[in-house]
């Protein structure tokens, strides 16, 4: 075999490694110099030599350095939490509360976001402070005014906690209560108040009730006695009104009997008909005085 032959192998052998190294270190930079940050999210670059970066990187495409330099990706969208808590009122009773809270981190301030808390700040953050605010906060009212003032409560819940997590860095965008709940004996409490306010207003009711039958019917033995009166008064005056309340009566009997389907035949006695004598007996002194 010819030596010169075996030397052009063993170069070209040579060349086309060197050619496969330095095609792979190529793939190896260009993969590896870029970075794609998503919307709604940030990015921070760490660097072997220097460290955490001070620039925040936002959407798109980044350069960096191949295994110098390493991206660290931040979702900047609120994110919600829920904590639960068990705190005592301004009255000694034990609350139930349940809190529901969207935060997010301060895009501008992720470089120390990342030195003092890392990528998990909501879990290291969050259930402390929030528990804390709402001790505190409870604490400052009574179990009723939970209830009746529970927007107040809320607002002063979301104002301290605003400024809390603002120390971290942190943004608070709404803070909701889902969930207020008292011990069962406090319950059972007020349930049985609440069915002593019914039973006193119903007994109210029925005393007021009386009262007012009562009123009436004072006012109707006060108009009948006022019509007797007057009826008498009548009588003593005119006394042809008589006259005319009987024959007023023997037409209410007549006009019910003429509907009956039976036959009945009443005197002029039974018809209030009698009126000749009275007639009589009234006017035979006046004729004979005449």
């Amino acid at each position: 075999m010819n030596p010169q032959n075996i030397t052009a192998a063993a170069s070209g052998a040579g060349m086309l490694v060197r050619a496969l190294l330095f095609g792979g270190a190529a793939v190896y930079g260009v993969s590896n110099s870029l970075f794609n940050v998503e919307g709604g999210h940030r990015a921070v670059v760490f660097n072997r030599l220097v460290g955490i970066k001070d620039t925040v990187y936002a959407e798109g495409t980044h350069l960096m350095l191949p295994w110098f330099e390493r991206p660290i990706i931040y979702d900047v969208r609120a994110r919600p939490s829920l904590i639960q808590s068990t705190s005592g009122s301004k009255d000694l009773q034990m609350v139930n509360i349940g809190l529901r809270v969207l935060t997010r981190p301060s895009p501008d301030r992720l470089p120390e976001v990342y030195r003092t808390l890392g990528t998990d700040y909501a879990e290291r953050v969050l259930p402390s402070i929030i528990q804390e605010t709402l001790k505190s906060v409870v604490a400052q009212y009574n179990a009723s005014q939970l209830l009746t003032m529970r927007e107040v409560v809320s607002r002063d819940i979301r104002r301290i906690l605003t400024e809390r997590a603002r120390f971290f860095n942190i943004i608070l965008d709404d803070v909701s209560i889902t969930q207020l709940t008292f011990s069962k004996v406090y319950e059972a409490a007020v349930e049985a108040k609440q069915v002593a306010q019914q039973d006193a207003e119903r007994a109210k009711f029925i005393v007021e009730k009386a009262s007012q039958e009562k009123q009436s019917l004072i006012v109707r033995a006060q108009g009948e006695a006022q019509s007797a009166k007057l009826i008498g008064d009548a009588i003593q005056q005119n006394p042809a009104f008589l006259a005319l309340r009987k024959i007023e009566a023997a037409r209410e009997i007549a006009h019910t009997i003429s509907s009956s389907a039976n036959k009945v035949y009443l005197n002029a006695d039974s018809l209030l008909l009698n009126l000749g004598e009275h007639i009589t007996e009234n006017t035979g002194p006046t004729a004979k005085k005449r």
